[in-house]
C-alpha cells in the first residue's frame, strides 16, 4: 500500500571531474607482509581486503568527485536492471535477503509438521502467488469494501469510514499512529496528523514546473483508469475532482521540513478538551473505530489539522466517497488481478519512479510478508537460525563499544561546548542501548488466521490482528524489548523515545560488515553506520530529547545556539548539491541524516584510529589504511538512480541521494590528507568551512 492510517508502528527509521595523479602511498615489504597475516584469516567477500577497487574511476580526482573515483567506473557500465529504480549496496543486500528467504520459504512449504508459524508463512505465500485465483476474481475481493464506501449517506458515517480506513485499507486525510509519549516514554500514545495523499509530497501538488504537471495530468488519468475498474461513472470528472481535493489537502500540510522540528509537532492534549480546541470533527465516531482508549494525544500539525478539517466540511460528501474509492483499489492493487496491479504500477511504477517493469511476484511476495505488521518476525525467526552466526553479533558488540568510547572522548574534546552540556552528553551516550542482529523475545502470533486460498482476506485479518493486538496494549507500559524493523531488512534506526540503537542481521553483511575483510573496511562501512545511527542521538532533532527519551533541553543556551550555526552550516551545504536541473537537495529535511552522515563518519575515523593502538596501518594493494577506510565509506553509498526516483527522493525522502552522501568526507581533514586534496579541487573546503559537530 501507498500509505498507512492507523498503525501501532514501533520506531525507525549519494560532476565534477578532472584528470590528475594523487600522491602516491609510501610502501614498505613489512607492511605488506602485515597485512597479508591480517588477511589471513579468510578471504574478504569484496576484493581482497573488503573494497572493489576495479569499481573506481583513477581518471578522476578524488578531490574533484569523490563519488566518482571510488565508483565512477562501476557506474559507467552499471544498468539499472529494469524492475528496479535504483540500485547500489543497500539493494544488493536486499536482492540477498529476498533469495535467502525465497529459499526459506520453499524449504517450509515443502516440509511436514509445521508449526503454527511456518504453516502462516507457509499459506501466505501459496495464497499470494495464486496468481490464477487472483486474476479469476478480479476486483471482486475488495467489492464489500467498496460497497461500504458507497453507502456512505452523510459526514458522520464518512467520518466512521476515516476512522477504519486502516483496516479497510482505504485512506482518510486525518491520520492517526500509535506512538510513544515523547515526555513519557513508559505510556504508549496516539499522535495524530494530516496525510491523504497519492502523490509522495506536497510540492508535486502544488509546483507548477513542467515536470510535475505532467505528472499531475498522469496522475488523473490513472485515477480515472482505476476508477473504471469499479465502473464509476463520469470516471473523467471525477478523477479531475479527486486532484482537486488532495491539491486542497496538500496546501494545508506543513512541509517536510517543518513536519520533522519535533519542537512544533508536540502539542500534547488531554481526550476530553479535543473536541474544543479542534472543532467541527466528529472524533468520538473516528476513534470509536480505531479500537483504541486514548485518554491522551498528540497532535502533530496543529494548523494544518484545524484546516483539513474544514476541507472535509466544505467538500461534498460524493467528492470523498470518490476519493476513498479510488485508494482503495490503488492501495489493493498488488492483491488483485494483474490487469488492475498492472495499471496501478503503469502509473506509481513507471511514471513516478522511471521503473520499466514489475518486481517478479515471488519477491512482491516477500514483501508484502516481511513487514512488522505482517509476518516479518515469524520469517526473521528461521533467518537469524541459518543466516546471522553468533560471532557476527559479538564482533558487532565490540565495534559498538568502541563507537561509543570514540564518541565520548570526542564530546570531551569539543571547543563549542561547555562542561554543563557535557555532562548530559555523556550520560545520554552512556543510556544508548543498542539492539544487534534479532529481538530477544519473538513477536506472537497467536490467534492470527492464515489461509493458502484467501489472499487479500489474510491482508485484512492480518491488519485486524495488530491493531487489536496494539489497543490491547494501549494503556500498558511500553515494551522496550520490541523492535520497529525485522531481521532481514537490510537497514538500521534509532529511536529517541527509548535512545537506542538497532542494527537488524541483513545489514550486517558486506560491503557494511565482513568479519575477514581489513579492520579500516568495516569501521568505514558498519563503523560508519554505528555512528549515524549514535549521530541521531544527538543530530537537530535527536538532541532535543535526554538520555531517558524524554523530549527536554538538556543544553545551555549559549551551546544550543553554537550546535545550531554548524547544524545551519551542513544545511546550506547540502542544499548546494543539485541532482537534477532546478531540483537541490533539501538540506533542511536532510539535515538529520547529514548530520548522523558527517559525525558518523567522525566517530568511526576516531574509533579506527583507537583500534590501532598507535600502529601504522599496513598498505594494501598500494592503498594505505586512511583511504581504504574512506573508500569503503563511498563505496556504502555507490548508488544509480533513474531521474524519477531521484525527484522522487529529492521531493519526498529525508536522506540526500548516495552520490551526497559519499561526499560527506569533505568535511573531515584525514580525508584531505589521505587523497592529497588541494585548493584547487572541486571538492575542496577551507579548513573553516568544515563542518565539525560531533
Amino acid at each position: 500500500m501507498k500509505k498507512t492510517i492507523i498503525s501501532s508502528a514501533i520506531a525507525s527509521v549519494l560532476l565534477l571531474g578532472a584528470c590528475s595523479k594523487q600522491a602516491e602511498p609510501e610502501q614498505t615489504n613489512m607492511a605488506e607482509k602485515t597485512a597479508a597475516a591480517d588477511m589471513s584469516k579468510g578471504s574478504a567477500e569484496l576484493g581482497s581486503f573488503g573494497v572493489e577497487l576495479d569499481a573506481r574511476d583513477q581518471s578522476i580526482k578524488p578531490g574533484d568527485d569523490f563519488f566518482s573515483y571510488a565508483g565512477g567506473t562501476w557506474y559507467k557500465n552499471f544498468e539499472i536492471p529494469s524492475d528496479k529504480t535504483r540500485y547500489g549496496a543497500f539493494d544488493k543486500l536486499a536482492e540477498r535477503s529476498e533469495t535467502q528467504i525465497k529459499e526459506l520459504i520453499e524449504e517450509i512449504s515443502q516440509g511436514s509438521d509445521l508449526d503454527p508459524e511456518q504453516q502462516m508463512i507457509a499459506d501466505f505465500y501459496t495464497a499470494y502467488m495464486d496468481t490464477d485465483t487472483a486474476n479469476a476474481k478480479g476486483l471482486a475481493p475488495i467489492t464489500p469494501i467498496l460497497d461500504k464506501i458507497s453507502k456512505i449517506k452523510n459526514k458522520r458515517v464518512l467520518t466512521a469510514a476515516f476512522g477504519s480506513a486502516w483496516v479497510d485499507g482505504s485512506i482518510s486525510p486525518i491520520s492517526g499512529s500509535m506512538w510513544f509519549n515523547r515526555l513519557d516514554p513508559d505510556q504508549y500514545q496516539m499522535s495524530i496528523g494530516v496525510s491523504g495523499l497519492g502523490l509522495p509530497d506536497r510540492s508535486y501538488y502544488l509546483e507548477d514546473s513542467e515536470s510535475f504537471v505532467e505528472i499531475r495530468n498522469a496522475y488523473v488519468a490513472h485515477i480515472e483508469q482505476m476508477l473504471n475498474f469499479a465502473k464509476v461513472a463520469d470516471a473523467a470528472e471525477k478523477s479531475q475532482q479527486i486532484l482537486a481535493l488532495e491539491t486542497k489537502i496538500a496546501a494545508v500540510q506543513w512541509p517536510r521540513e517543518k513536519r520533522r522540528d519535533r519542537d512544533l509537532s508536540l502539542n500534547q492534549i488531554e481526550r476530553e478538551y479535543l473536541s474544543d480546541t479542534y472543532n467541527g470533527f466528529d472524533w468520538d465516531t473516528y476513534f470509536s473505530q480505531t479500537g483504541y482508549k486514548i485518554p491522551h494525544l498528540n497532535i502533530s500539525q496543529p494548523q494544518p489539522i484545524k484546516d483539513v478539517i474544514k476541507v472535509i466540511k466544505e467538500q461534498p460528501l460524493a467528492v470523498w466517497k470518490d476519493y476513498m474509492t479510488y485508494h482503495t483499489i490503488s492501495n489493493h492493487a498488488s492483491l488483485l488481478s494483474d490487469d488492475i496491479f498492472n495499471a496501478n504500477f503503469d502509473f506509481y511504477g513507471k511514471t513516478l519512479n522511471g521503473q520499466q517493469e514489475p518486481r517478479p511476484r515471488w519477491k512482491r511476495a516477500i514483501s508484502e510478508m516481511s513487514g512488522t505488521d505482517s509476518l516479518g518476525f515469524a520469517i526473521g525467526k528461521t533467518y537469524v537460525e541459518k543466516h546471522f552466526p553468533a560471532n557476527s553479533k559479538a564482533q558487532m558488540a565490540d565495534l559498538v563499544k568502541n563507537l561509543r568510547k570514540a564518541l565520548g572522548e570526542r564530546i570531551e574534546g569539543l571547543d563549542w561546548m561547555s562542561p554543563e552540556t557535557k555532562v548530559n552528553a555523556q550520560a545520554k551516550l552512556a543510556a544508548f542501548v543498542p539492539k544487534i542482529g534479532y529481538p530477544d523475545e519473538w513477536q506472537s502470533f497467536a490467534g492470527l488466521d492464515i489461509k493458502a486460498d484467501d489472499l487479500l482476506g489474510n491482508v485484512l485479518r492480518m491488519r485486524k490482528f495488530f491493531r487489536e493486538d496494539s489497543a490491547s496494549k494501549e494503556l500498558q507500559k511500553t515494551d522496550r524489548n520490541r523492535w520497529g524493523m525485522a531481521p532481514q531488512r537490510v537497514n538500521a534506526y534509532y529511536n529517541s523515545s527509548f535512545n537506542e540503537i538497532v542494527f537488524p542481521a541483513a545489514i550486517l553483511q558486506p560491503p557494511f560488515f565482513d568479519p575477514n575483510a581489513d579492520p579500516a573496511v568495516n569501521y568505514g562501512g558498519i563503523g560508519a553506520v554505528i555512528g549515524h545511527e549514535m549521530g541521531h542521538g544527538f543530530d537537530d532533532q535527536g538532541s532535543k530529547s535526554d538520555a531517558n527519551g524524554i523530549q527536554k533541553n538538556w543544553w545551555t543556551d549559549k551551546d544550543r545556539a553554537a550546535f545550531e550555526i554548524k547544524a545551519d552550516a551542513l544545511a546550506a551545504q547540502y542544499s548546494a548539491y543539485e541532482p537534477i536541473p532546478g531540483n537541490f537537495v533539501n538540506g533542511r529535511n536532510s539535515l538529520g541524516e547529514n548530520i548522523g552522515d558527517v559525525g558518523g563518519l567522525a566517530m568511526a575515523y576516531h574509533a579506527y584510529k583507537l583500534s590501532l593502538n598507535g600502529k601504522e596501518a599496513p598498505v594494501i594493494d598500494g592503498v594505505t589504511g586512511d583511504q581504504r577506510f574512506f573508500l569503503a565509506w563511498a563505496q556504502v553509498w555507490r548508488e544509480k538512480r533513474t531521474e524519477e526516483s531521484m525527484l522522487s527522493q529529492l521531493k519526498g525522502g529525508t536522506h540526500a541521494p548516495g552520490r551526497y552522501r559519499a561526499l560527506a568526507p569533505r568535511n573531515h581533514d584525514a580525508w584531505y590528507e589521505a587523497f592529497n586534496v588541494q585548493p584547487e579541487d572541486a571538492l575542496y573546503l577551507a579548513p573553516e568551512d568544515r563542518v565539525r559537530i560531533w
